[in-house]
């Protein structure tokens, strides 16, 4: 049985409950054992794989038509980049709607690296408990409709056209009202939220775009905040430090909510720590309250046990690679067990076979996925530093390639520099892109960093992303000693998306 939670503070100081909890904190678990696992495999546990993970366009011509058009009016708002940190158009569309967003529970996840794997975990346990959920993610990789997910699939097109044309007369209102116009994510925002009322749906997962405090996905009050590790991305927008960037993302945290904290660094959990208390929330922390007890590697993942709120739940297979796709998991499973009120109100544990079948069902796009063999290919949306070193760390334990050539193909705004030297020690080769978004980095900027950290005579360029897939793949095959050798495909979700659609996966 795992420590309980603590109680919620009475005190209205929040800085007199710092100096013994800061330190427990910032302390994960020592001593994760990584055992070979050979062929061992627990699929025989497993449920159904979660639903379509990444649809194709739609087959019926006019129903593609149609949302081509919806996805062309939408491209015509600000984008995601372009933001004026406020709620309050987001807000007045909510209130024109009727206030979608109160008609279910809600869990909301903020953090740097691991939010849609976690939310994707989240919403697969609540399904394997008959709960009907609605997920928002972003971005998406291939289509649009990913971003809107009810009871693990994507939305159907025309479903998502249909909401979109319900709400589209309640936008142009309030565009009509505000000195700017409702943005792109606003108003995919406005339609999770009233597709997931019209559904409708037991619970949302929601996940934000940016941020915390300003985020447009923040008019829910969740019982239930999960903050996934944080580290340095979008500093221009979020801060300069990781306690600065907490402090947005804090802002999702609400009176009497529970707050599920993933490992942090110090001074992010100081201002988390901090703001829970001065709100009366109540927090679970990794490393204390719940973690993961330990993990093997096995064929096609990885075998954990996991210590949560209610006590430990053994031989969970994970069906992704990475140690940090394990720390999700113990998130994952706290915030669920948070949301049932285990280990604050009830003492009690999870259906240990829902647990696992709910888990074995995982699908994350994207995220260290393969897809296609001789020579294996893998896609990881890594696009900063911290998850550069997750994805690196996460493919040399899970795969034996005698050499691995990189595709990498960043956005201009990023830390290129510190991605790319947390992915030299495994590269022998990269091969520097870009892809179709005006976002792109220019490929010969990237490779102008690229010969910097890894040598001019192990960095090509192909500003094409076709043309570097095929690059690299040539270089994997192209001396017989090194048939073990693989590519990894990274640099932005953008990029790992095109490059699905080009190996044959959209």
């Amino acid at each position: 049985m795992s420590e309980p939670r603590p109680d919620r503070h009475d005190a209205p100081d929040p800085d007199d409950t710092f100096e013994e909890i800061v330190d427990e904190a910032t302390q994960r678990d020592p001593d994760l054992a990584v055992i070979e696992a050979g062929s061992r495999t627990l699929r025989a546990h497993s449920g159904q794989p979660q639903g379509e993970a990444v649809p194709a366009r739609p087959a019926d011509p006019e129903t593609d038509k149609a949302l081509r058009a919806v996805e062309q009016e939408l491209a015509g708002r600000w984008g995601e980049t372009k933001l004026e940190p406020s709620v309050t158009r987001i807000a007045a569309l909510m209130d024109v709607l009727g206030e979608p967003q109160r008609a279910y529970p809600s869990i909301h996840i903020t953090g740097t690296n691991g939010k849609t794997s976690t939310a994707r975990m989240i919403e697969a346990l609540l399904n394997a408990f008959e709960l009907r959920t609605g997920r928002y993610t972003s971005p998406h990789v291939q289509s649009i409709t990913e971003r809107i997910s009810l009871d693990g699939s994507p939305i159907a097109a025309e479903r998502f056209i249909e909401t979109y044309e319900d709400i589209k007369p309640y936008v142009e209102m309030v565009d009509a009202q505000q000195p700017y116009r409702l943005s792109f994510f606003e108003v995919l925002t406005g339609m999770a939220y009233a597709a997931f009322a019209d559904a409708p749906v037991d619970v949302a997962v929601v996940e934000v775009g940016m941020g915390g405090t300003w985020d447009a996905t923040n008019v829910i009050d969740s019982t239930v905040a999960v903050v996934t590790p944080i580290s340095l991305d979008h500093t221009d927008r979020l801060g300069t430090t990781p306690a600065e960037i907490a402090g947005e993302k804090s802002g999702i945290i609400k009176e009497g909510a529970t707050v599920i904290l993933a490992q942090q660094p110090v001074d992010a959990a100081q201002v988390m720590l901090k703001k829970a208390v001065e709100v009366d929330a109540t927090v679970a922390r990794e490393g204390m309250e719940f973690g993961v007890a330990s993990r093997e590697i096995a064929v096609g993942g990885q075998l954990v046990t996991l210590r949560g709120l209610g006590g430990e739940y053994e031989e969970i297979f994970l069906p992704l690679y990475g140690a940090h796709q394990a720390h999700n998991a113990a998130v994952a499973l706290a915030a669920v067990e948070a949301f049932f009120g285990i280990g604050a109100e009830q003492a009690r544990s999870l259906d240990i076979d829902a647990i696992r079948k709910a888990f074995a069902s995982v699908l994350s796009p994207g995220r260290l996925e393969v897809v296609r063999s001789s020579p294996t290919v893998v896609l990881d949306a890594a696009h900063n530093p911290a998850g550069a070193k997750a994805a690196a760390d996460g493919i040399s334990e899970a795969f034996s390639f005698s050499r691995l050539i990189g595709v990498v193909g960043t956005s201009d705004d990023k830390d290129v520099r510190g991605l790319l030297e947390a992915f030299e020690p495994i590269f022998a080769e990269i091969v520097v892109t870009q892809n179709s978004t005006p976002r792109a980095m220019d490929a010969d900027a990237l490779a102008a960093i690229a010969v910097e950290v890894f040598g001019d005579d192990r960095v090509q360029v192909e500003p094409r992303l076709d043309d570097a897939l095929e690059a690299a793949i040539t270089l994997a095959e192209e001396e017989d000693e090194y048939a073990g050798a693989g590519v990894l495909v990274t640099g932005s979700v953008i990029t790992v998306g095109e490059a699905r659609l080009l190996l044959g996966r959209g």
